[in-house]
């Protein structure tokens, strides 16, 4: 599976981006969203389940970001709202090709794409 992330920028607080993965190659069975902030670890932001349609997302990101997907297109999208300072990081797609028991877990993903910066200035 290849992923192409893109999307990321400079955005200021209060402002909206949409991040774009798209998925080549296999039939995914999940996509997630992670990030990393300078100087920290990654962390789960979003996911979704690719059949079904289930969402999942990091307490500090609910009802501001929303995870829809484009199957025909085997892609994903995290639309950002309200952004807040503290959510620029390097953003990365990820897809996990069996079955996902913890969304959340970045070890459940087989494939990574590459990262997207997104900057918000306070």
């Amino acid at each position: 599976v290849q992923l192409q992330a893109s999307g990321g920028g400079l955005v200021q607080a209060g402002g909206s981006l949409t991040l774009s993965c798209g998925a080549s190659g296999r039939t995914l069975y999940a996509m997630g969203w992670f990030r990393q902030a300078a100087g920290k670890e990654r962390e789960f932001v979003a996911a979704v389940d690719w059949s079904g349609g289930g969402t999942y997302y990091t307490d500090s990101v609910k009802g501001r970001f929303t995870f829809p997907r484009d199957n025909a297109k085997n892609s994903g999208y995290l639309q950002m709202n309200s952004l807040k300072p503290e959510d620029t990081a390097v953003y990365y797609c990820a897809a996990a090709v069996g079955t996902v028991l913890e969304y959340s877990a970045g070890y459940e993903y087989d494939y990574w794409g590459q990262g997207t910066q997104v900057t918000v200035s306070s």
